[in-house]
C-alpha cells in the first residue's frame, strides 16, 4: 500500500457516489437476489464504474464485489468492494449506507473507505491513521462495557442471540441501524462498540483500517485479526482496553 493507493481508492469512492447519487429516493425498481437481499441499479453500476477503473490502473489486482462476484481473487493484492452496504436503507431513501472499498495484501486489510455519497462524509484508514473529510480521527477512551454506547445494525442479525443479549444487557446503552456507519462513529469516538456476525468479506474488510488507524481494534469474536477467511462475526472496540470484556461476555 502506498500513496498511489490512496489517491486511487479516493477516485474510486468518487466513481461511486457519481453514479448512486441519481438514483437517491429516485429508484424505478428494487429486484431480490437469491439470497433474498435486495438489489438495485445502482448497485451494480457503482460496482461497475469501480471495476472500470480498477482494470484500467492495477490490472493486475485481484477483485471480489458483491454483485460481480471474484476476478484473479488468489492474487498477492485483491480489491474489495461492497458498492451500496445498507442496501436496504439506501432504497429506503436513508443516508445511512455506504460505499465500502478495501484493499488487502496477503488477505489482511490495509486501506479502506467508508464514504457516504449523500451527507458526503469519507473515512479512510491505514495503518499511518483515519481520517474523516480528511481531518485525523481518533477513538475515545471506554475501557468498561457498563460505559459504553454500541451499536449494530440489526437484533435480528446473530445467529447466536443469546450472546449479544448478554452485551445489550451489561452495554449503557445500544443503538439499531447504522450499517457500516457505526464503525466510522467509532473512529470518531462517537461511539464505543460495534458487534455484528452474519458479515461476508465485503461487508468488513473496509472497516478495519478505518477502525485500527483511529486507535481502535477490530476482530472476530474469538480475539483473532480478520483476514480473508474469517467467520464474519466481527468486535470493532474503540478502546482497546474493552475488547477483553466484551469476548468473554460473547462467550460467556
Amino acid at each position: 500500500m502506498n500513496d498511489a493507493d490512496i489517491a486511487l481508492i479516493h477516485r474510486l469512492a468518487d466513481a461511486a457516489g457519481e453514479v448512486i447519487r441519481p438514483h437517491f429516493r429516485n429508484l424505478a425498481a428494487v429486484e431480490t437476489k437469491d439470497d433474498a437481499s435486495p438489489v438495485t441499479v445502482a448497485d451494480r453500476a457503482a460496482e461497475a464504474a469501480i471495476r472500470e477503473i480498477l482494470s484500467a490502473e492495477s490490472p493486475g489486482d485481484g477483485i471480489i464485489g458483491e454483485e460481480y462476484g471474484e476476478d484473479r481473487p488468489d492474487a498477492a493484492r485483491v480489491w474489495v468492494i461492497d458498492p451500496i452496504d445498507g442496501t436496504r436503507a439506501f432504497i429506503a431513501g436513508r443516508p445511512l449506507f455506504g460505499t465500502l472499498i478495501a484493499l488487502l495484501e496477503d488477505g489482511i486489510p490495509v486501506l479502506g473507505v467508508i464514504d457516504q455519497c449523500i451527507a458526503r462524509d469519507r473515512w479512510i484508514g491505514n495503518a499511518t491513521g483515519t481520517t474523516l473529510n480528511g481531518a485525523t480521527v481518533r477513538v475515545r477512551a471506554c475501557p468498561a462495557l457498563a460505559g459504553a454506547h454500541v451499536g449494530t445494525t440489526s437484533p435480528y442479525m446473530f445467529d447466536d442471540p443469546a450472546a449479544f443479549q448478554r452485551i445489550r444487557t451489561g452495554a449503557r446503552d445500544v443503538l439499531y441501524g447504522g450499517d457500516n456507519h457505526n464503525y466510522g462513529l467509532v473512529a470518531t469516538g462517537c461511539l464505543d462498540l460495534v458487534v455484528e456476525s452474519g458479515l461476508k468479506v465485503y461487508d468488513w474488510a473496509a472497516l478495519v483500517p478505518v477502525v485500527t488507524g483511529a486507535g481502535g481494534v477490530m476482530t472476530d469474536w474469538a480475539g483473532a485479526p480478520l483476514r480473508r477467511g474469517s467467520d464474519g462475526r466481527v468486535v470493532a472496540a474503540g478502546d482497546p482496553a474493552l475488547l477483553a470484556e466484551v469476548l468473554a461476555t460473547l462467550a460467556a
